[in-house]
């Protein structure tokens, strides 16, 4: 991977990563669901003027819209909102991996390699471990929305992979500009009943500097920028090189959230993100590796 590129990557790893401390100054002026509309109206216009709308029926865009923004943005902001540690959420929002493997086996029969089984096994002890250590209600019902999200994000994954079967090649940011059309109005309709239009109405005219910072940054940084250079490396690289990067996603996000809100893990939370973490890794580079081992000595590099 040209230099070039290589910093194109870690500016998404660093960018996303980020994105968890950002979600947190948001919701604490914002509604979870509010911040959700704000998002996303802001991803989609003006982008959308500047971005063909992709080949692709409009059922398509709704079933991505639904699954990646409302369903997993208004989990995950609530979550955070209730006390979800940023850091900690950005460990347990990976497990999207291995119920991506769990969805796209139920619906598009995709078969199993034996190191994501094993890597699927060690995740979950993982998330067990992480909801030991999260412990009271509050923590609990937080952990719990984070899975959810990471469930609704595993299921857009497989609709993504669904509109390939189906035949269609969208770009991946106009995928992502367009289908953005559709989460304002679900968010703004459940804000309305959580939130009441009060405090709509109040928030959208006592807007702070941290909440515009947060909301123009998740719309333009986290999802435009992010998704735009991440589209721009796989289309120039194999999947195989670019998806490792991801990795790395949940360790800029504990860092961040260690340096900037001082957060800290207990035992049985490092201990399940370590296990949650090297599950991930043995589903990205296990049946690689299990590849070489069954390789005859001679033939070995």
């Amino acid at each position: 991977m040209p230099f070039a590129d290589l910093l194109q990557a870690l500016a998404v790893v660093l960018v996303w990563g980020v994105n968890f401390v950002v979600i947190k100054w948001g919701v604490a002026d914002v509604p979870p669901l509010l911040l959700g509309a704000m998002r996303f109206t802001l991803a989609a216009f003006p982008a959308l003027l500047f971005i063909r709308k992709p080949a692709l029926p409009w059922r398509w865009l709704a079933a991505y819209g639904l699954t990646m923004g409302v369903g997993q943005f208004s989990l995950l902001f609530t979550a955070i909102k209730l006390g979800m540690p940023p850091g900690l959420a950005s460990v347990v929002l990976q497990s999207q991996a291995f119920f991506t493997l769990l969805i796209a086996a139920a619906w598009l029969g995709e078969r199993w390699q034996p190191a994501q089984l094993l890597g699927l096994l060690c995740a979950l002890a993982g998330l067990v471990l992480i909801g030991i250590g999260k412990g009271g209600t509050l923590g609990l019902i937080g952990f719990a929305l984070t899975i959810a999200a990471a469930l609704s994000w595993a299921t857009s994954n497989v609709v993504v992979r669904a509109i390939g079967r189906a035949g269609y090649r969208p770009d991946p940011l106009a995928l992502v500009v367009w289908a953005s059309l559709i989460p304002p109005l679900p968010f703004l309709g459940l804000s309305l009943t959580f939130d009441g239009a009060d405090k709509i109405a109040y928030t959208l005219t006592h807007l702070t500097g941290a909440a515009v910072f947060a909301t123009c940054y998740l719309a333009f940084v986290a999802t435009l920028l992010g998704y735009a250079l991440w589209s721009r490396l796989l289309t120039r690289h194999p999947a195989g090189k670019v998806a490792p990067f991801s990795l790395l996603v949940p360790v800029v996000g504990l860092a961040t959230a260690w340096l900037v809100l001082d957060e800290r893990l207990n035992g049985w939370q490092a201990a399940g993100s370590l296990m949650l973490m090297a599950g991930l890794v043995l589903n990205v580079f296990g049946q690689r590796w299990l590849a070489r081992l069954g390789q005859p000595v001679a033939s070995r590099p």
